[in-house]
């Protein structure tokens, strides 16, 4: 019986003993596994950080290239837009000189048409381009006529038209009236200066220093009261003596009747030559013009202390 519970109890240890070397066993092959197990996982960490840090850098030099490019491209769409500019602009210059000069040969071939025309005996042209500066001038003590000198709105008439006049109005071509303020004037060439608030058609003043004996001219004014009216002569004389005893007239076979007194003389290149002023009482065909030379430098004298005074 004793012998026999030996032999259990070393059954029983050499079990145990088998068990614990088959366990250890066991775990040694298990942490060997987990071991490489390890290493294998730090490999492929290792080759992850890798790829990753190289897609970075990937990453990094596509942007670089990428920002390159966009800045290439941005530069060359600056520098296409600066040239484009610059070719618009020149085409553009070139398009309002070609208008500007289109503008200078149609104003030329105009300006011929009209002396054509007037050398014609028709001077219809002069006629539609003049009356639009012509004006009416009326007062509280009689009629007269005037001319826009400035778009402004200066007019130029005689004295004589306005003097002691407490209203004064002037009535346009296209039938527009305006109140007038007398600003300024010249007794003893009996020139006087008007002022409206508004914008008008002007017409300029010729070289009276040019003006020839027999030169075809047109006088427009309102002769007793026929508003507009105009009339055909030639020069008749120049450097003659009027009423200041000055040698500033220009005598013309021009009727100058009563109202036609401060309308303009004009030329064939429809610029005022003389002012309307007086006839010689009891003769027909002797009317007499202040010239535009000593007008001009009136005129341009009270307007610009007007203006000075104003300004």
């Amino acid at each position: 019986m004793l012998n026999l519970n030996l032999n259990s109890k070393k059954v029983l240890i050499i079990s145990i003993v088998l068990l614990l070397v088959a366990t250890s066993a066991l775990i040694f092959y298990y942490n060997n596994e987990i071991d490489e197990l390890n290493t294998e996982l730090l490999l492929m960490n290792n080759k992850i950080v890798a790829n990753l840090n190289q897609l970075g850098d990937d990453i990094s030099s596509l942007n670089d290239n990428l920002t390159m490019e966009i800045d290439l491209v941005d530069n060359n769409l600056r520098n296409f837009k600066t040239q484009n500019e610059g070719e618009i602009n020149t085409l553009s210059n070139l398009i309002d000189e070609i208008e500007k000069q289109s503008e200078i040969q149609l104003g030329e071939l105009k300006d011929e048409l009209k002396n054509i025309r007037v050398k014609s005996k028709d001077f219809t042209a002069i006629i539609d381009d003049v009356l639009q500066s012509v004006v009416s001038v009326g007062t509280d003590k009689g009629l007269g006529s005037g001319a826009v000198i400035d778009d402004r709105g200066f007019i130029v008439t005689n004295f004589h038209v306005v003097n002691g006049a407490n209203i004064i109005r002037i009535l346009t071509y296209d039938n527009d009236v305006y109140d007038a303020a007398l600003i300024g004037y010249d007794g003893a060439v009996d020139v006087a200066v008007l002022k409206v608030n508004a914008e008008l058609e002007d017409i300029r003043f010729g070289d009276s220093d040019d003006v020839q004996i027999g030169e075809r001219v047109i006088a427009l004014g309102n002769p007793a009261g026929l508003s507009f009216s105009v009339t055909e002569g030639i020069v008749s004389a120049v450097n003659r003596k009027g009423p200041s005893d000055q040698e500033i007239y220009l005598q013309t076979d021009v009727p100058i009747n009563p109202g036609n007194s401060g309308g303009p003389l004009v030329d064939i290149n429809s610029r005022i030559i003389g002012i309307n002023n007086f006839k010689a009482a009891g003769f027909e065909g002797l009317g007499f013009a202040i010239e535009s030379n000593t007008v001009e430098e009136v005129v341009d004298g009270i307007i610009d202390q007007y203006l000075e005074q104003s300004g």
